[in-house]
């Protein structure tokens, strides 16, 4: 009976973030970019495991409360909820969606800030175990960091180097910089 309360609990705690997800796509994503299905998402095991530290905190807290002695237990569960629900906000939160014209950057606590292609201005790369960051230093001193684990990266980078080249009047061979086997899109910064 307990393991049914469980999978029900953990059931109505997903259905509740699935309609959450939608709601917040329908209230806050009413820009052109987002309407044209093009988009760099993070790994959605961002917000999975959110929603699992989360419901694991919750169960943690209760099982504190019911016990005098375990006040640690209520403690750390607090810890792991308030951990949970930032992986799901920064989830929630975090997108690149573009057309063919520009993008539109969308972090936390921020409005969203559309560029034209043409606002990027040099590229830096970072390499850590196999992974690669990104970062494309914009016109207006920004930094958009783009790791190769998200969604949608690379299609990304492409779309937009083309677009860049004709937002600027160049041609693809004229850049000598450009090699996508390597990782580079844009101008190198300068050191």
């Amino acid at each position: 009976m307990e393991y049914l309360a469980v999978i029900l609990i953990a059931a109505a705690v997903f259905g509740l973030c699935y309609l959450t997800d939608k709601g917040f796509v329908k209230l806050f994503r009413s820009q052109t970019q987002h309407r044209s299905g093009l988009s760099v998402r993070l790994n959605k095991r961002y917000g999975s495991m959110g929603l699992v530290l989360a419901v694991l905190g919750i169960s943690a807290v209760f099982m504190g409360i019911n016990s005098e002695k375990n006040w640690v237990l209520s403690v750390g569960g607090g810890v792991l909820v308030l951990t949970g629900a930032c992986l799901v906000v920064y989830y929630m939160t975090f997108g690149v969606f573009y057309d063919e014209d520009s993008f539109l950057l969308a972090t936390f606590g921020k409005p969203d800030k559309a560029y034209a292609y043409k606002d990027i201005k040099t590229q830096q790369l970072y390499n850590n175990q196999g992974h690669t960051l990104i970062e494309l230093h914009l016109s207006d001193g920004n930094v958009l960091q783009l790791q190769s684990t998200m969604v949608g990266v690379y299609s990304f980078l492409d779309h937009a180097f083309e677009s860049w080249c004709r937002q600027n009047g160049c041609t693809k061979e004229a850049c000598c910089f450009h090699d996508p086997d390597n990782s580079c899109w844009f101008p190198p910064v300068e050191g």
